[in-house]
């Protein structure tokens, strides 16, 4: 089953299109689908044409929020619902052409974890186009993922990817980079764009700012969740260092003063370089702690912290460790030392 997560924000008008365009590519390439429409605090009656849509094909389940939560909310939510091995997700606007489905579901075939979007030819307004595209770059730039369209809502996962990927806040648009920091493969389709129809986009100037943030915080979550005292402790150890030469440098320049009495120099405690020296070597140590606190936080829920992900096994879960029923260990450890003929 493919499972279609959709998030709904203020979209009443374009629901019904975007219904019948999917259920008519369902029928054409005999697909079994579900389609789960999450309502993320909408108030032009989106909700009621999800329900309406529900009450006329079984296949098509709704969600809604009492208020906004986000995009990455209405995600989370729509793939703890979904029941499919596989998981599309597109925006409710019709900007994502739903014919691009087989598209997708081919390209998964080639062992693809994940299968992004990339709108090769854009049909929105330059402020949007030119800001995305310097987004991206620097999201491949600090990530090593070179995906050119991260911003594209229509994506086709694996079920496994959700089973060890969590999105909180924005992070929606950076699940290809967690998941190939997790070791899944992702892969890229070029797909046709749309121009939007009805309503308005839901994104501002903000939403440029916060993504930049968002991608600090994907860079360190991918290359230092799990040792965080290698990045506090390096800046700290360089603040300390250089603490440390300023200081000594003060130091030798205070000596050679002393010794010669017709040198004029400013008395220690008013010279600037000794207030740099001990606030670098303050510094310094703050770096240190916090990598000291960061690492005792990764130790203390080491559990959930998985720093591997496993594709496959040759054993069922259950049978790690135990003998058979009706063996013992014994018996088991001697069958294994003696080969069959």
């Amino acid at each position: 089953m493919l499972s279609i997560v959709i998030p709904v924000l203020n979209e009443a008008p374009s629901l019904p299109a975007l219904y019948q365009e999917i259920r008519e590519v369902a029928a054409s390439h005999g697909l079994v689908i579900e389609v789960i429409f999450v309502d993320d605090g909408s108030t032009d009656g989106s909700w009621e044409a999800i329900c309406q849509l529900a009450a006329t094909d079984s296949r098509v389940r709704g969600l809604r929020f009492r208020r906004n939560f986000g995009k990455a909310a209405a995600l989370t939510a729509g793939f703890d619902e979904a029941l499919g091995d596989w998981i599309l997700t597109m925006d409710a606007d019709l900007q994502d052409d739903p014919h691009e489905i087989p598209r997708f579901l081919a390209e998964m075939e080639n062992g693809w974890d994940v299968v992004s979007g990339w709108k090769k030819v854009r049909r929105d307004p330059w402020t949007k186009v030119g800001p995305s595209r310097v987004f991206n770059w620097m999201v491949r730039g600090l990530t090593g993922v070179k995906l050119h369209d991260h911003n594209c809502g229509m994506k086709c996962y694996r079920r496994a990817v959700f089973d060890e990927v969590r999105l909180y806040g924005e992070l929606h648009r950076f699940v290809p980079v967690l998941a190939a920091a997790r070791g899944f493969r992702v892969g890229e389709l070029a797909i046709q764009h749309r121009p939007r129809r009805f309503g308005r986009s839901k994104y501002g100037g903000t939403r440029f700012v916060k993504g930049f943030l968002d991608l600090l915080t994907v860079a360190f979550l991918t290359g230092y969740r799990e040792r965080p005292q290698h990045v506090f402790g390096t800046i700290g150890l360089a603040a300390v260092a250089l603490g440390l030469l300023v200081g000594a440098g003060l130091g030798v320049a205070w000596l050679a003063g002393q010794a010669d009495p017709a040198a004029e120099a400013l008395p220690l405690y008013q010279n600037p370089a000794l207030y740099a020296s001990l606030g670098l070597l303050l510094f310094g140590g703050q770096m240190l702690a916090m990598g000291m606190i960061g690492e005792l936080i990764v130790a203390q829920h080491d559990r959930s912290l998985r720093t591997f992900s496993v594709s496959e096994r040759t054993d069922a879960p259950g049978e790690r460790g135990r003998p058979a029923a009706g063996k013992s260990a014994v018996a088991d450890s001697a069958s294994l030392a003696t080969p069959s003929t």
